[in-house]
């Protein structure tokens, strides 16, 4: 994930999340190897952002870019139905409400995500008192982004997914290979496996749980993809 700011004092660059969960695993399974997740700060660049960090007080500094790119295009087109929109969207930005925090149509959002305005994405207001970490975890949130796990004596991974995602896509996150031949998925929450000794003990106590394609990743789960390709 890409976190661009402005307006408040962060290292620019790739920085470790500091995951609670990817410890305690670490510490149950001493693997081999741990794989956490790095995010990417950027500075003052949004297009490339996933989700942009800034200060309560330095809102209009995003929102102003965005009111002058609509003031522009409202002075360009003759349709009526664009007007209407982008009127709705300025005043929302007068009333320093970021877009990302208004409901749009699929089409409305596609419309302005074209459009390249800026709160369209993600915005995170934040205090210049927040640790990186603290700010790394609400923009996961914001964002709408959650964490799901493969563990073992091997490795513990963390991996980062959009809310509501099938397993086919988490496989996919993985490696391609699990996602084209995905047969189906073992999972068991973050809590029942702390409870046991392995994955397989938590087969055997009944805590897992085999999943098809359809099947929504609820947050923190520990996942075993079964595949054939």
């Amino acid at each position: 994930m890409k976190i661009g700011f402005t307006g408040i004092t962060l290292q620019e660059g790739k920085l470790k999340y500091i995951d609670q969960n990817l410890i305690a695993l670490e510490k149950k399974d001493k693997p081999k190897k741990v794989s956490p997740y790095f995010v990417e700060f950027i500075k003052d660049e949004f297009t490339h952002a996933d989700v942009i960090v800034v200060p309560s007080d330095k809102i209009l500094d995003i929102l102003i870019l965005d009111m002058e790119k609509i003031e522009t295009r409202l002075t360009r087109t003759n349709d009526t139905k664009e007007k209407e929109l982008l009127a709705q969207c300025q005043t929302s930005l007068e009333q320093e409400i970021p877009l990302c925090d208004m409901n749009f149509t699929e089409e409305e959002l596609a419309f302005l995500q074209l459009s390249a305005l800026i709160s369209v994405k993600p915005i995170l207001k934040v205090n210049n008192e927040e640790d990186p970490n603290a700010i790394i975890t609400k923009a996961f949130d914001k964002a709408g982004y959650t964490f799901f796990y493969t563990t073992g004596p091997k490795e513990s991974h963390a991996w980062i997914i959009k809310k509501d995602s099938d397993i086919v896509i988490c496989a996919g996150k993985i490696h391609t290979d699990l996602a084209r031949g995905f047969i189906r998925a073992d999972i068991v929450s973050f809590e029942d496996y702390l409870k046991c000794h392995n994955f397989n003990d938590c087969k055997a106590k009944g805590l897992v749980r085999a999943v098809n394609r359809d099947y929504k990743i609820q947050p923190f789960e520990i996942i075993e993809i079964m595949f054939s390709v």
